[in-house]
């Protein structure tokens, strides 16, 4: 009888499973490692230790959440990425009998894992590339950074494969990324904690980190030009609070006031929250609260201004049944149905359009769309078959028998 698979799982190390609130990549690994407790695999996350999920073993370097820190200088946050992965792959190479490590550090991982990888008798590796987007002439043409350098650049040993969380995601990676990629898998969650909710109340709803790529000063608009109901919910900078925001806003010696994050919240979205009393924020919300928001909301909005790689905020909404009404870009497209689930718009004017025209989605779609597409089930069963392919493919000396086949 075959051995089961035995994988290292290494979470970035901001935010503490299970999440509490405001969760990215860390909501998607909470939903792999859910379903993977149902298949025949033996796993052990790397994460960060503030709290575990129970029943899973859990190794940690840090024992506090480290998201205060993940906005600050590249020299006060680097170092605690670099550190939790030196100590996970040290952990894991004491072992001695992983089968395969999956890590979701963006960037920094797959550098680490490039060089880790070389040495002999290591697991093999899958990365998941949850983003940021590769870089395309419109980025660069806002003076940001070439990120595809970094990837022309690395060495990709026989151990190490990467997958991507969307098509769209990966369809511009350099010639050196495709290589060595494998299907897309898409990002899931657990849809038990989930409400879906047929009836919906009069308002609309933002759920992301405050940025303006994500276009909430897009959202405050059309809220105001239309006279609606706007609630906007995530963070702004390590801000979560209505209290600390105000607290923030008014020092005048805040360690905050110079974040981007910040100046954007107090340039773009605070004069249409103090000119419009039905434009709120809600801070960033988890547990039943978070539900609540999401499932009672007529509709989410998610304006992005950029080649977003997924959006779980997108999923989450129509696993509650309420219909999300984005711009038509990054993976918006492969996520939302138009017309059915929600509506795709091209520009400013048809978004607004598209918001007076949620009622006629039905909820019922929504949350069917996730059921057959984004659940942990479906995303773990993937996320198997992937480990299966990428030990399939490593080079592997036969002698050791160390690896699942």
């Amino acid at each position: 009888m075959a051995k089961r698979l035995r994988v290292a799982v290494i979470v970035p190390p901001w935010l503490a499973l299970p999440i509490e609130g405001y969760g990215g990549i860390e909501l998607v690994v909470e939903g792999l490692i859910n379903g993977l407790k149902n298949l025949d695999v033996d796993f052990e996350v790397f994460g960060n230790g503030a709290h575990t999920i129970k029943g899973v073993k859990t190794h940690s370097l840090y024992k506090e959440e480290q998201f205060p820190h993940i906005a600050k200088s590249y020299w006060e946050s680097v170092p605690i990425v670099f550190a939790h992965l030196q100590y996970a792959l040290n952990k894991i190479q004491e072992d001695g009998n992983f089968d395969i490590i999956h890590d979701h550090n963006p960037l920094i991982g797959v550098e680490v894992l490039s060089l880790f990888t070389r040495i002999n008798n290591t697991p093999p590796v899958l990365h998941t590339i949850h983003g940021p987007p590769f870089s395309d002439n419109e980025t660069l043409s806002k003076g940001m950074p070439d990120n595809r350098l970094m990837f022309e650049q690395l060495e990709f040993p026989d151990r190490l494969f990467l997958v991507g969380i969307s098509n769209t995601l990966v369809e511009r990676a350099p010639q050196a990324v495709q290589n060595r990629l494998l299907p897309a898998v898409f990002n899931a969650l657990d849809l038990d904690i989930f409400p879906f909710i047929q009836n919906k109340k009069n308002y609309f709803i933002t759920l992301a980190r405050f940025d303006p790529v994500k276009g909430q000063h897009i959202a405050v608009r059309a809220a105001a030009k239309l006279n609606k109901k706007l609630r906007m919910a995530g963070t702004i900078s390590v801000i979560g609070s209505n209290r600390q925001l105000l607290l923030e806003l008014s020092n005048p010696l805040s360690a905050f006031r110079n974040t981007p994050e910040l100046k954007y919240y107090k340039e773009k979205i605070l004069p249409y929250v103090l000119r419009y009393p039905n434009i709120t924020y809600s801070g960033n919300l988890s547990g039943s609260a978070k539900m609540k928001f999401i499932a009672e909301a007529k509709a989410l909005l998610f304006p992005i201004q950029w080649e977003e790689p997924f959006g779980m905020a997108v999923i989450e909404a129509l696993a509650c049944g309420t219909p999300v009404v984005a711009m038509n870009r990054g993976a918006m497209p492969e996520i939302i149905e138009h017309g059915v689930t929600g509506f795709l718009a091209n520009n400013e004017e048809e978004f607004c359009e598209y918001m007076e025209r949620v009622d006629e989605i039905d909820p019922v779609a929504c949350r069917r769309s996730v059921e057959k597409k984004f659940t942990a089930e479906a995303m773990a069963k993937a996320y198997l078959e992937r480990y299966k392919k990428v030990i399939e493919l490593t080079v592997m000396d036969k002698k050791e028998n160390r690896y699942y086949e």
